[in-house]
């Protein structure tokens, strides 16, 4: 494989955006990421709408070579604040490495350099979901040093809720 960059997505330009757009179609058509296109308007507005959170940011990884980049991992993050520790924080909210060139540390690169960012921000942690059957990424996300969340082990394992407005 070429070399990869890694670089932070700008909403506003078609051709990052377009990128951006291709790689979460290609993660919603994945099982584990439903399985079901990505609706056009989604994807039209998506990164209008992106543009408008401060702390929303986005990074792509690029294979570089003499004759063009290609886009084969995306990683979106939001940054918050952690009310228990009075510091911001940043979830990472999707991890996507085309199907092609997974195996090959795309998304490990994606994450320590979310983590490289979040440290210069002063950041006290990364979270992000997985699904319990995603045992790939749960090694990956172990071996980067993530654990499921727990204040007390006695009152066990945080769950993530959601509920459709």
């Amino acid at each position: 494989m070429k070399t990869i960059e890694i670089k932070r997505v700008d909403y506003n330009a078609p051709p990052q955006a377009q990128a951006l757009v291709a790689l979460l179609k290609v993660y919603a058509l994945d099982p584990l990421g439903g399985g079901e296109a990505l609706p056009s308007s989604v994807g039209d507005a998506l990164c209008v709408e992106l543009a408008k959170y401060p702390h929303a940011s986005s990074f792509i990884a690029w294979t570089t070579g003499a004759d063009r980049e290609q886009p084969i991992g995306l990683i979106n993050c939001f940054e918050t604040l952690s009310t228990f520790k009075a510091k911001p924080l940043i979830n990472i909210h999707d991890i996507v490495v085309h199907p092609d060139f997974r195996g090959r540390g795309i998304g490990k690169a994606l994450i320590e350099h979310v983590q490289a960012v979040a440290i210069q921000r002063g950041c006290c942690k990364l979270t992000l979901e997985v699904l319990s059957n995603n045992r790939a990424a749960m090694g990956l996300y172990r071996h980067l040093g993530f654990a499921p969340y727990e204040l007390d082990s006695q009152h066990g394992q945080a769950l993530f809720f959601q509920k459709w407005l």
